[in-house]
């Protein structure tokens, strides 16, 4: 498992997965959602503040594509941040390995097939 990227919905979202993934030298991406709802309510908040305010003074990183494929397109955006950019988050020092929160949002559109 070493060097790999572990990816989880929020059902495995939880700090002892975090942990055991750390451990065996490999790092996560997991989901959050309404699975931890103040951690969730504190990073949303984070991010729609940031957002209505152009990420301004925040280190960030920020990526935007359009697909197109199968009668649809979709425009997937994300935004990621340094943890060091959040204030404190709840239980933070329970998420062992913790580097960076991500926002993620995506317009889609379906074509009629004539």
């Amino acid at each position: 498992m070493a060097g790999c990227i572990i990816t989880i919905d929020a059902m495995g979202t939880q700090t002892a997965i975090a942990s055991q993934i750390f451990n065996a030298k490999a790092d996560y991406v997991l989901a959050l959602k309404g699975n931890d709802p103040t951690l969730y309510g504190q990073v949303k908040n984070w991010f729609e503040q940031q957002l209505s305010q152009g990420f301004k003074g925040i280190i960030h990183s920020y990526d935007k594509r359009v697909e197109k494929g199968h009668h649809r397109t979709e425009k997937p955006q994300i935004w990621c941040v340094p943890i060091s950019q959040l204030q404190t988050l709840h239980n933070q020092d329970n998420w062992v390995g913790l580097r960076g929160c991500f926002k993620s949002r995506s317009e889609l559109q379906i074509m009629q097939v004539p």
